[in-house]
């Protein structure tokens, strides 16, 4: 795709996406009070002052909406051109994680790096950077993936290098993302049905596999499909889980007066912020929340179809892939809140606390935004591409 210029003046109102701004904003907000509410407890117990965690969220909060500022001035062709910079330094992340003494193991598993201010954990970054590798590999003029079985194979053999690593550490709630993420934008990039079915089929085998192989996963499985015989056991989150969303009803039992979040639902203010959510504003909030992701995903896709149509081959491929890394995440953290899922270790996207996952999400808002910005103000569509 040729290089073009931007004008300076915006072709709409509004220079921006206002259905992603007002949406992602709303999720946000809602976020920053309910991870205010829910880590109350358990901050004033371990650091001694309640609002403690819910500093730490706002810091980083701050910090992710200057990223996404700063997202907004680089224009994308700079981020196609490093798509294989991009997955160099995935491999790089996810093999400084694993070096004995480098990466920090909490509950069995290794996924960070403390680099004194900031604990990194790679494998938040690992998505972003597998996505824009991909759709730069999409992109390119001379990538004949529809006729090629070769040309289709090799990104997913890159891929599954990264969720290989991922394995070892090991992140299967990440793993899950990036594998879904990426078949979603196979399938909407036109990749023929004679390559896509099959992968399709063995990507399910292998999620059955891994499952299988690993006791901690199969035992997760077990409990998920009766909590309630294991609510001492493996499904003690998840009971202790439906019993704050039973608690909620329509209207809930009002901001902060969650009982769950008493220690008796561990990970309340990351993994089950929703369940608590639900406990204090009702399903009222669960829909404000449900409809802020589903406007946010659609307009994502939206955004696609709309650069795919103006001829912006890797636009549209990555605003697919940042539309698919969202609601992945988030439908898999809800379906875990609501027990249609075993337990993973996955936050809420742009509202659990966690300052690697908050810093990724706005800078995915932003992209977002950035991806739409220049379609909409580009002189002159390039030449049309197929697919997305």
């Amino acid at each position: 795709m040729s290089a073009f210029r931007l004008h300076a003046a915006p072709i709409d109102r509004c220079p921006v996406d206002l259905t992603v701004l007002l949406s992602a904003s709303i999720l946000l907000l809602v976020g920053l009070v309910m991870v205010t509410s829910a880590s109350s407890e358990v901050a004033a117990r371990s650091y001694g002052h309640p609002l403690f965690l819910a500093g730490k969220h706002s810091a980083f909060m701050m910090l992710g909406l200057l990223v996404l500022v700063g997202t907004l001035t680089i224009p994308i062709r700079v981020w196609q051109r490093l798509g294989i910079v991009f997955y160099g330094v995935s491999l790089l992340l996810l093999i400084l994680v694993l070096i004995p003494g480098l990466g920090k193991t909490v509950n069995g598993a290794t996924r960070w790096i403390p680099l004194g201010f900031f604990t990194l954990q790679g494998s938040e970054f690992v998505k972003l950077f597998s996505i824009v590798f991909l759709a730069s590999y999409l992109a390119s003029p001379t990538v004949r993936y529809r006729e090629q079985l070769r040309a289709y194979l090799l990104p997913l053999v890159l891929i599954g290098v990264l969720v290989a690593l991922l394995l070892v550490q090991p992140d299967f709630g990440a793993c899950v993302v990036i594998m879904s993420a990426t078949l979603g934008m196979l399938f909407f990039a036109g990749t023929p049905m004679r390559y896509f079915a099959p992968t399709v089929m063995a990507g399910g085998v292998l999620v059955g596999l891994l499952i299988l192989i690993q006791p901690y996963r199969l035992a997760r499985l077990v409990s998920f499909t009766d909590p309630w015989a294991h609510q001492f056991e493996g499904g003690y989150q998840l009971t202790q889980a439906l019993i704050a969303i039973g608690r909620g009803e329509w209207f809930g039992l009002g901001l902060g007066n969650s009982v769950q979040k008493l220690f008796f639902l561990p990970e309340a203010h990351t993994d089950f912020l929703f369940s608590i959510m639900v406990e204090e504003l009702g399903i009222l909030g669960a829909c404000l929340v449900l409809l802020g992701f589903t406007l946010l995903v659609v307009q994502g896709l939206m955004i696609s179809k709309r650069c795919a149509q103006a001829g912006f081959s890797f636009h549209a491929h990555l605003a697919a892939g940042i539309s698919l890394l969202i609601g992945v995440q988030a439908l898999i953290n809800l379906g875990v809140n609501l027990g249609l899922l075993p337990t993973k270790g996955l936050t809420l996207p742009l509202m659990s606390f966690g300052g690697n996952s908050l810093l990724v999400s706005l800078l995915l808002v932003g992209l977002l935004l950035r991806l739409d910005w220049e379609r909409r103000n580009a002189p002159a569509a390039p030449r049309k591409g197929k697919g997305v």
